[in-house]
């Protein structure tokens, strides 16, 4: 039974930030290639809490940078049955460092 399966797993959450420091304490060590594969680790954790928890929305904070994680998430978004659509605009709250992930189910 779905719901009973739910009770075991983690909250899902509206917003995740994906900035190395709010993933990890000891992360100065880490290389790129590490922070980047923590980082997407993570946000598929988020997503499919997500549609597990069949959230109507998702806002990934991943930064502005060079927007490698911006386009690694945005790569993986186009692959997701789920995925009605996504929007990295300007929010008050992220600037242009966040893209937000509407759901279909």
């Amino acid at each position: 039974d779905a719901k009973n399966a739910r009770e075991h797993l983690a909250p899902s959450r509206s917003v995740i930030d994906l900035h190395i420091e709010k993933l990890s304490d000891d992360w100065k060590h880490l290389s790129n290639y590490e922070i980047m594969s923590l980082q997407l680790k993570t946000f598929e954790k988020y997503y499919d809490l997500a549609v597990t928890y069949i959230q109507p929305s998702l806002i990934v904070i991943h930064g502005v940078g060079e927007g490698r994680l911006r386009d690694e998430i945005h790569d993986i978004l186009r692959l997701k049955k789920e995925v009605k659509s996504f929007v990295n605009q300007y929010d008050p709250r992220f600037g242009y460092g966040a893209t937000e992930i509407f759901f279909q189910y």
